[in-house]
């Protein structure tokens, strides 16, 4: 079995989110998605709409989801690939390198955005209106 494992805040969930888990399972049998926890994104000055139970239970009624755990810190990466014998690391492409040191553990891919959508926009565009 193979399994796949994605971070993100999965706030103000959209078709780009969607598409990447699309995306990350299709490369494995199962796929893992830690997601900040509220107190970490306080600690990178990011605020999420939704709390983070409410971004575990929506993620975890996506049917490409498996398993939704709490990224609590930056540090953790190596640790999760290393407790859930993890086969591949995905990300978008805007992080392009910054995960290359988990190449040591395992694959390493960074996947397309899916253009014109982000939640900085979503959230821009509800903000103008």
């Amino acid at each position: 079995m193979k399994t796949v494992l994605t971070y993100g805040t999965f706030d103000l969930l959209h078709v780009g989110h969607i598409n990447l888990l699309r995306r990350a399972k299709a490369l494995g049998d199962k796929l893992i998605v830690a997601i900040s926890t509220d107190e970490f994104n306080a600690m990178k000055h990011k605020q999420a709409y939704y709390p983070f139970e409410q971004r575990k239970q929506i993620l975890e009624a996506i049917r490409y989801v498996d398993l939704v755990i709490p990224e609590e810190n930056w540090e953790q990466k190596i640790s999760d690939v290393q407790k859930y014998d993890v086969d591949t690391f995905v990300m978008g492409h805007d992080w392009e390198g910054e995960f290359d040191f988990l190449k040591e553990y395992c694959e390493v891919i960074y996947l397309p955005r899916t253009d014109g959508i982000s939640t900085t926009k979503v959230k821009s565009d509800l903000s103008e209106h």
